[in-house]
């Protein structure tokens, strides 16, 4: 088990950030860790990565209890924070000689330097200043600065921020690059980066974990249908819900129903609204994507 989080909480003063939330993630695992601004995300991060201390609850690293191997686990973790700290008056080799130093890579640290230059794209830029890069060349630089003591976890908060749509794909094939031998935990709003990359997604709202779901067991959810129907006159659910690949059936308004179904129910939706003798107003149909679960999870 790479990452044990176990009733962890955490306040400042009256407020509480967290509250006694709960998860594993598993050696090699990408989980993405969403949830909308001021949910906890960044405070569960900190506190995995030993920049904080819960309040109360377990966290464990790779089996090593965060508060009492705390430096040992920060040898294990390679941590970009949301707001990515360079020095932009150094050199890109500079600065990773710096982190190598303050890691104590000793004599290897020259060609893990060079590694990390090449992995993370930045040859053509080497020899600039940090402050002379584009916002998606900094955030190379602490990918680099993350993983340059080959760290076993990688945890990453908000790592496409402000980046356009080209440095969005390149960091995106990078992150799944470095899935395949760490395990990752990836905080974004993007939702196509966590359908892109991640195997399983947390949710957190209001401190609390409302949602851990893989990927795969999403599927059904995500590639269902949502038809929002408008009847003349109220129909009872139950008699919705016999119709055949329905998933779940929501009142949405004064006669109005959202069904979600695992295929195309329109005809079925006709044919019912005949044999019970129902006038359909108005139906429409989409498709369910990642953002609209996100948004049925936080939106209260």
């Amino acid at each position: 088990m790479s990452i044990k989080v176990q009733e962890v909480s955490k306040h400042y003063g009256a407020q509480k950030a967290l509250d006694r939330v709960s998860f594993e993630i598993n050696e090699g695992e990408i989980v993405g860790f969403l949830g909308p601004n001021g949910a906890g995300k960044s405070t569960m991060m900190k506190i995995i990565t030993g920049y904080i201390p819960q309040s109360s609850g377990v966290v464990e690293v790779n089996g090593l209890n965060i508060e009492v191997h705390s430096l040992e686990i920060r040898k294990q973790i390679g941590y970009l924070p949301e707001h990515n700290p360079l020095y932009p008056e150094m050199y890109i080799k500079e600065y990773l000689e710096h982190v190598a130093a303050i890691y104590k890579l000793g004599k290897g640290k020259k060609s893990r330097i060079a590694e990390m230059i090449n992995r993370t794209g930045l040859e053509s830029e080497q020899h600039k200043k940090i402050g002379a890069l584009s916002k998606g060349y900094r955030q190379r630089v602490g990918i680099a600065q993350a993983l340059i003591h080959d760290p076993k976890v990688l945890i990453l908060d908000e790592p496409t921020t402000g980046l356009d749509p080209n440095q969005l794909v390149e960091i995106r094939n990078l992150i799944q690059e470095i899935g395949k031998e760490k395990t990752v935990m990836l905080s974004t709003h993007i939702m196509q980066e966590v359908e892109a990359c991640c195997e399983r997604v947390l949710i957190v709202d209001k401190g609390s974990l409302v949602a851990d779901r893989k990927m795969d067991s999403l599927s059904s959810n995500l590639n269902s249908k949502v038809f929002a129907v408008e009847f003349e006159k109220e129909v009872e659910k139950d008699l919705l819900k016999d119709l055949k690949g329905v998933l779940q059936i929501t009142r949405s308004g004064l006669n109005k129903y959202e069904i979600v179904a695992a295929t195309d129910i329109r005809k079925d939706i006709f044919q019912f609204a005949v044999a019970k003798k129902l006038v359909i107003l108005e139906m429409k149909s989409q498709t369910k994507n990642l953002e609209d679960i996100f948004h049925e999870l936080t939106a209260q």
